[in-house]
Order: structure tokens, then sequence, then C-alpha cells
């Protein structure tokens, strides 16, 4: 039957895909932007509609009692450091706008902003106010533009390349013919020819350097596209006098072939810049498009009906049909699956989920289609929360990184000046060659290289991580982890797992037998079916470690004592006695529980025909140790071979801390440690010129966490100490911190690779160009060469595999 849409999820005609020509569709290819300068009506009331904003907005609460929204939207017309910080400044500019983080690498920003001061369409033609393009960050809008932008780049890059192999054809006979083999009126009507064929390369494929050079000096600001515009400009005007009037200022040499081949291999090189940087960022664009646009809700008959996703509401049920990812945290109604977790978890292999079962939000239906009933939505959901931290990675400027960005301005305005020192000396050396000199010097000076090298590397390093269940929240974070030399560690469901696990159980000898011959495997039963009774956490894992129990009689008189256990009458036999499953203490062993230093459980009895003169009779103890975690031990053997020093913290007793070391294989342990204590130490490493990483996972680890170099949380920690986190392991595996710590060295030594060159570059050509060694075209394909060769190295970082420690 036909799919109905209510009116509040209805998607404006002019935002979906198919209108990728409206005024607001902009491309996400830098240099492409040609939008309108404002939004239409309908699309200002469909970017500023509180259920269309659910795509692309989260809300969060202000600390007053209100809340604001943190919105992400698609970037174009970007190419520079210096374009991101212009259009930071744009944003800022807008009353109610809080915060703004743009990320040339990502060409995405991240806003915070005021719903009651101002809206998201004030948000959008502020930024294409100065030239740039701005969308709501949507999946389906994300591929129309990528398409748009793909087309108008392959064009662009058609006309100035048809235009070159043109222009190049009819130069070549003037670099061949012998002087006098070529007539004036021959040589004009190359000229001519050449002429006309620059045009459509002037007007059209170096357009878009010419709108980012103007936009900028129209924000008084020096952009990246400056100085290639005007060196596009000096060629095409220097050359075109030269072809009407040969005896003119600038001679009879033409350029012709030099400007077209510039732009046709600089737009080739962008392009594939581009396309190199939309990889590097697909692995965390794939992390926030999980959810699908449309689902299959099911009425009270059963009948299905096709809606947005964000019509959804708790209680509806769904039909996730194989292949579509849930839209919704929820629990299984009807089918059986395998469900692909890795986005949460990090591993790759399916999980089998029944009726029953619960499912969450972004992960994949792989099996069969099932029916599930949505649980919660939108930022309840454990997908929204990871979607939250993957918006900070795209956006997140580290320190150093920053520093580069400060030295775009300046030294865009060194190359002008440089270039005017040039064209001003070889005046007076050969002024035939000075302004072809100044125009290699515009051209080859190019900051790009310098900019993007570390934001592409550290964008994929961050998407490859995120693959593997590891969210990077703070990029500064994998430049610190190269100098690490010490990983403190928290024990309690960090290097444990949040359960504990029988280990031991213990026959009591009662002084006096309250029951003749009672079995120790009844006494487990009466143990297990008082435990079922209870909700604590130790009552829970004696439930999960004793069988069945054989003995059915149902106890009687329950009493639970908060903070001592549960207590009941039951008759066993001939016996009828009153039972106590507990504390030690209130089990009449005090002094027994006080030299086991592992959690323990007591089951005690007493004659109940004796009433409360008789004393309780310990009779078995149930002993419990934590879990470590499948991995731990192989994780830190790993860390240590790696020649990282290793500690433990622990609020623990001496003796489980001692345990759990030993089984790690760390020689610093330390038990009884308050916050205070966790913190102390951390600062004691540090007062010792020590760079410490934390790996903690609880509320009490939070201060630590922020006061170490870099703090780590485990995927089921607290919220606030994955707040305090810089990165965010979501599988929970300790081996995958060997990881983080491989990837973070090789991060760093791609970008440091990538700025090498990039001053290595500049070093070198530059006198070549000030010498007149370098002619402009060859200038132009250096410059291009240069850019695309940093974007490629950080590429390789997409397909790196660690070689761990330990592990071949």
């Amino acid at each position: 039957m036909p799919a109905t849409t209510p009116p509040s999820a209805r998607v404006d005609a002019s935002l979906t895909p198919s209108s990728a020509a409206s005024g607001i569709v902009t491309s996400v290819v830098p240099g492409q932007f040609s939008g309108d300068p404002a939004l239409t009506a309908t699309q200002a009331a469909a970017v500023d509609d509180r259920a269309q904003q659910q795509a692309f907005t989260q809300w969060i609460d202000d600390g007053q009692g209100g809340e604001l929204g943190q919105s992400r939207l698609l970037i174009g017309g970007m190419y520079c450091a210096a374009c991101a910080g212009q259009i930071e400044e744009a944003l800022l500019q807008v009353d109610g706008v809080r915060r703004a983080d743009v990320s040339g690498a990502a060409q995405r920003a991240v806003v915070v902003w005021d719903p009651k001061r101002t809206r998201v369409s004030a948000m959008i033609e502020a930024v294409r106010s100065i030239g740039y393009g701005a969308f709501p960050d949507t999946g389906a809008q994300a591929v129309a533009l990528a398409t748009k932008a793909s087309r108008q780049s392959l064009w662009r890059l058609f006309v100035a390349s048809f235009c070159m192999m043109q222009v190049m054809m009819y130069a070549t006979p003037t670099y061949v013919a012998a002087p006098g083999d070529i007539t004036p009126d021959m040589l004009g009507l190359l000229n001519w020819a050449s002429w006309v064929l620059s045009i459509p390369v002037i007007i059209f494929a170096a357009g878009p350097f010419f709108r980012g050079a103007w936009n900028g000096l129209r924000e008084r600001r020096v952009s990246m596209d400056l100085p290639i515009a005007l060196g596009i400009a000096v060629t095409f005007v220097a050359s075109s006098v030269a072809t009407f009037d040969p005896a003119g200022p600038f001679g009879s040499e033409v350029y012709f072939d030099s400007l077209t081949m510039f732009v046709s291999f600089l737009f080739a090189a962008r392009t594939l810049e581009a396309r190199a940087r939309q990889r590097a960022a697909q692995s965390l664009d794939a992390v926030m498009r999980r959810l699908p646009d449309a689902v299959e809700r099911l009425d009270a008959a059963g009948r299905g009906e096709l809606v947005p996703s964000s019509a959804l509401a708790v209680g509806d049920r769904v039909r996730v049909h194989a292949g579509q990812a849930f839209a919704a945290d929820g629990r299984l109604l009807e089918g059986r699956t395998q469900v692909d977790e890795a986005m949460l978890t990090g591993e790759s292999r399916p999980v089998d989920r029944a009726v029953g079962d619960e499912v969450s939000a972004g992960c994949l239906n792989l099996g069969a289609p099932v029916v599930m009933e949505v649980l919660q939505l939108g930022a309840q959901t454990r997908y929204q929360r990871i979607v939250s931290l993957v918006e900070r990675a795209l956006t997140e400027r580290p320190a150093f990184i920053l520093a580069t960005d400060r030295l775009a301005g300046p030294f865009l305005i060194a190359v002008l000046v440089l270039a005017a020192l040039a064209w001003g000396a070889w005046m007076f050396i050969d002024p035939s060659r000075a302004l072809w000199v100044a125009v290699a010097v515009l051209v080859v000076t190019c900051p790009c290289a310098l900019s993007l090298g570390a934001p592409v590397a550290l964008l994929a390093t961050a998407g490859e991580l995120a693959r593997r269940g590891i969210v990077v929240q703070r990029l500064d974070a994998l430049e610190v982890l190269t100098r690490v030399g010490d990983v403190v560690f928290d024990k309690t469901g960090t290097v444990t797992e949040d359960r504990l696990a029988l280990a031991a159980t213990v026959e009591m000898q009662p002084v006096a037998p309250v029951c003749a011959g009672l079995p120790a495997g009844l006494l487990r039963d009466v143990a297990r079916q008082l435990a079922e009774r209870s909700s604590h956490p130790l009552s829970r894992a004696l439930v999960q470690a004793l069988p069945p129990a054989d003995w059915s009689a149902e106890p009687a008189d329950l009493l639970e004592q908060a903070g001592q256990g549960v207590q009941a009458s039951v008759r066993i036999a001939a016996c009828s006695l009153e039972v106590r499953l507990g504390s030690g203490a209130w089990c009449g062993a005090a002094e027994a529980a006080a030299a086991v230093q592992r959690p323990q459980v007591w089951l005690a009895l007493r004659d109940r025909e004796a009433g409360a003169a008789s004393p309780w009779q310990p009779a078995l103890r149930f002993e419990f140790d934590e879990v470590l975690r499948a991995d731990a031990a192989s994780g830190t053997a790993r860390l240590a071979a790696d020649g990282l020093a290793l500690h433990l913290l622990s609020g623990d007793q001496p003796g489980s801390v001692a345990a759990m070391a030993a089984r790690l294989g760390i020689a610093d342990a330390r038990s009884r440690c308050t916050p205070q204590d966790k913190l102390e130490a951390v600062e004691a490493l540090q007062r010792q010129g020590r760079v410490v990483a934390m790996v903690g996972d609880g509320i009490n680890d939070a201060p630590v966490l922020a006061r170490a170099d870099v703090s780590i949380a485990m995927g089921t920690a607290a919220a606030l100490a994955q707040a305090r986190a810089d990165v965010i392991v979501l599988s929970d595996r300790i081996e995958d911190l060997p990881v983080v710590f491989a990837t973070a060295r090789r991060t760093l030594a791609v970008v440091r690779q990538n700025l090498r060159w990039a001053l290595i570059y500049n070093a070198v050509s530059v006198p070549l160009a000030l010498v007149g060694w370098m002619p402009p075209w060859l200038a132009g394909v250096g410059m291009a060469a240069s850019s695309l060769l940093v974007v490629v190295n950080a590429l390789r970082l997409t397909t790196w595999r660690p070689r761990l420690p330990g592990k071949g």
C-alpha cells in the first residue's frame, strides 16, 4: 500500500538529492562553490524546522536549564587553513552562536547555537555571504553534493585539459621551427588562436580561483587563491597584450601554453586531492551515516508504512530488513538474525540476536528481516553518543596544526612581497623576463602542503581507529601518545569485566550441627533459592554460578535486610530452619570474614524452633573474584614489550590487587587507593618528567583522567569518565591499546614527513624561481604536485596495519 508521511516529517522538495541544482545546494569540493548568496523562503523554513533538524542537530544542556543546538554543516569552496578561520569568524559574528569549529580537511563545521537568538538559516547565510557554501550535514544531501561537485570538477578539468592540448598544438611550431620558418602573419594567427582557446580556461575552469581571491579581498584577507589568481591574470593579460601589440611593453612572447597547462595541472591535482581527502574522512563519515533515511513502521494490524526515521517514537514497532541498519535502540519482537556491531565494539564477527535480545541503533541487520520495538531514540541511543564523539574528531584542530594555520596568512603576504621584489630586481637584470619570474614566484610558493599535511593525516587516522571501535576525542592526544612512557591502569572495570565470578565454595564446620546430615549440595540449592530473590550484585553472580536447584521448596517469611542480606524460613526433611544469605558479620562469622580479602557471601542456619536463643551457624562461604578481561594479560604484555612502564592503582584490598597484578605482569601495583591517592601517584610520575597515560572507567577516575597527559576510557566507562577522556576504547579490549600507541607513532611519522617535504619543497623551489630557472608552467606543476603528494602520503594511513610487539 502507498506510504504516507506525516507533515512534520515531510522533506522539502528543494532539499532532496534530486534537486541538486537548487540554489541551496553547494559543492564540497574546494573551489567549486557557485551557489546563490541567499536562501529562498522555502529553503530557510526547511532548515529551521525542528523536525528536519533532527538529522543534523543534537540538543544539549546549556547548564542553566535551557538548551543549545549543536549542528553539523557541510562546507563548500574551502581549500586552505585560512578559509577555516574565515568561516569560523563569520559564524561567530552571528548573534546567538556560542562556538564554531571548522575543519578544512573534513570540509565540515560543528556550530553550537542558542535557538532563542538565532536560526540555522542565519548561520548558513553568514557562510554563504563570504563566498563559501554551507548545507546541513545529512546523509542524502552529502551524496547529492558530492555527486554535483564531482560532475562540476570533471567538467572544469575537461575544459582546461582540452584547451591546453589545443593551445600546445598551436605553440609547438614556435618551439621546433627554425628562425624565419614562420612568417609574422602566421605567428600572429597562432597566437590569436591560442588566445581564443585560453578564454574558456580563464572564465570557466579558473573561475573558482578568481572568486576565492575576490572573496578574500572583500573580507580583507589574503586567501590561498590570491597568488594563483594573480599569476593567472598577469600571464593572461601580458600574453594578450603581446598577441595584439608585439612591439608593446611586454614584448612578443606569449605564454598561453604555460597558462593553460598550469590551470589544467592545478585543477587535476586539486580534484585528486579532494577525492583523497574525502577518502581519508570516509571512515568517520561511515560512522555518522549508519541510520537509514526511512524505516517500515508497523501499525496495530501489522501493516507496514514507510516513514522517515525522525518520525519514530518510543514503543513503535519497526520491521528491519536484511542489510538495513537499526534506526533506534530496541528489543527484538519477531525473528532471529545476525547483527554487525563493529561500530560499537570493533568486533568484525556478527553476533546472534533472537527474540527478547536488545539491538543498538546504527548496527546492521545481516541475517533475516526482524521486527523490533523502539526503546530509545536520538540522543539517548549509544549510537548518538558515538556520533557526538566523532563530531569532535571531525572538527578538532590540534595545537601544532593551529600553529601552522597561523603561518598561512603571513606566508601568503610574504609571497606577494617576494614576487614584487623579484619583479623589481629582474627589471634591472632582464626586463623581458621580469614578469615571468614574478609569476613563477607567485605560483610556486604555496603553503597548501604545509596546511594540509597534518590535518589529512590525523583525519585518516581518526577514521581508521573509529572503524576498530576506538574514538579519538582530542587529536592532540595522538602527538602526546608518541611521548608516553608510563601507562597507569585502574583495576575494576578496566582490566577486569564489570562482573564477579564464583572463585571458591568453602564448607564450614558448625560448632553444633543445626540439622544433622544436610548435604552440601542441598545447602547450595538453598543458597541459590535465596539469591534468586535478591538484587544484590553478589547474589546475581551466585545465581549465574550455581546450577538450577533440585530442591524446590518455597522459602517462607522472606526478608531482605538492606546492606546485610536475605533471610527466610525453610523446611528440609524433618528440620525446620531459618537461613540467611549475606555478609559474614550478619551470618555470625565476623572474624572469619575479616580474614578473607575477596568479596564473599555466607550461608548460615539456625533452628527455627529454638528461636532467637539459637546462634547462627555458618555453613557455606562463597568467595568471588573479578573476571580478568580475556585479552588483558596479552594486551599489557604487548605494552610492556613496547617499552612502556605499567602501573596498577586500585581501591581494593592488597591481596586482590597483588594477585591481579601478578596475572598481568605489572610490578608496580598499589592497593586501597582513594581518588586523591591515584591523582598524587600520577602527579609524582609527572614531577619526574614522565609523560603519563591513564586508563580508567569509573566516576572516581575522572580527576586523574583529567590530570594525566593522555586519558583513555573504556566503552563501558561512566559518562563523566568518557567526557574527560582523550581516547575512548568502545571495544573494551585492552589489546587495542597497543594499536592506539602504534598508530599514533605512525601518524606522527607521516605528519613529520609531510611537513619536512613542504619545507624542503619551498626551500628548493623558491630560489629556483627567483633566479629564473623555473618557468611559470613548471612552477604550477610543482605546486600542484606538492599538495597532492602530502595528501596521498597521508592516505597511506588508511591501509596501514600496525605490527605489534609479541604479535607477528
